[in-house]
């Protein structure tokens, strides 16, 4: 094929690959063992990367988002997946658990404050840390924006979605009875955790093969996901997702979002999210002066759509032009 007419992938507009200069795992004292790595400039501006799911964990490709000459980039799994242990525990593995853990994480390091990044779930716990510690944080950059609340989780486990998808809907249901898909979350929740493995990792495929399927706009996502990484993911994902992010009320962070107004923050919004509409990103964007919303024609959710990864590292290249003309 002629690479002057071939469509361009994400990985063009990334930083070439990098390894880490230093990976360790940090004893949180509660039973938890946190995987933490960071690669980049070690005197660079810090950048936390904050990965999505809840359960997702980080990959490689996400240090490509950075400069490596002006960023510290540091990396961490959330408890219970990636490469932390214990995987797919849910004890003691709650949004405060999280947010006291990059706490500790910066404290560890070094680090007096962070440039948040961060996805979907990462946006909100991005959004969640910086509220809770202003003064630890310079900054976001933040995708596909979840708020947690109640009307998110019923577009996309209630129906809404599988309208535009009725297909990978209709497998989604499949495994529950009909009398208890009033309340889907609820209903995986307790297949997740029923003690059966194969029971366990069955249903867990089947949770986030749904969510695949809609992360991109371009191509519906096939093949089944591997049982201990599905089994993983989708058990702190539902654990989250049936207790409401854990958070006080709903609507929180719109709610607080007046303690982060003096920050700077590029929001990327795929126009044809599925899996986290726009609406959300508008509303946090909405009255904020400091922000900007970039709304990515013809992209959907996941942060390796060309349009949205073009759209990343543009905006961790100005956050890093800004921190150069604060100094």
């Amino acid at each position: 094929m002629d690479r002057t007419t071939a469509q361009p992938t994400a990985f063009d507009y990334l930083y070439p690959a990098i390894e880490p200069f230093d990976r360790r795992m940090i004893e949180t004292g509660d039973g938890h063992r946190i995987y933490v790595e960071q690669c980049g400039n070690p005197l660079g501006q810090p950048v936390l990367v904050v990965h999505g799911g809840p359960g997702g964990g980080c990959s490689p490709a996400m240090r490509r988002f950075f400069d490596p000459d002006h960023y510290r980039i540091v990396l961490f799994d959330q408890r219970g997946c990636g490469h932390s242990q214990p995987s797919a525990s849910v004890v003691r593995n709650t949004t405060w658990h999280l947010v006291s853990d990059m706490e500790m994480i910066r404290e560890t390091l070094g680090i007096e404050a962070f440039l948040l990044f961060g996805g979907s779930w990462g946006a909100t716990l991005s959004l969640v840390y910086a509220i809770t510690h202003p003064s630890r944080v310079t900054g976001l950059v933040l995708r596909g924006v979840f708020l947690m609340e109640a009307t998110e989780l019923a577009w996309f486990y209630g129906g809404g979605a599988g309208q535009f998808y009725p297909r990978e809907w209709a497998r989604f249901v499949a495994p529950i009875p009909e009398g208890e898909r009033g309340n889907l979350i609820a209903a995986y929740h307790a297949r997740l955790f029923s003690g059966d493995l194969s029971e366990e990792i069955r249903h867990a495929r089947i949770w986030a093969g749904w969510e695949n399927a809609l992360a991109s706009a371009r191509h519906i996502a096939a093949g089944d996901v591997p049982g201990d990484y599905a089994r993983a993911f989708s058990r702190l994902e539902c654990h989250y997702f049936h207790n409401a992010g854990f958070l006080e009320t709903d609507g929180w962070i719109l709610h607080n979002r007046e303690r982060i107004a003096h920050l700077p923050a590029i929001i990327v919004q795929g126009r044809f999210d599925m899996i986290c509409p726009p609406l959300a990103a508008s509303r946090l964007a909405e009255g904020w002066a400091q922000a900007e919303l970039q709304m990515v024609p013809m992209a959907g959710h996941a942060m390796s759509e060309p349009g949205i990864a073009a759209g990343l590292v543009a905006a961790t290249n100005r956050m890093r032009h800004h921190a150069e003309r604060a100094g």
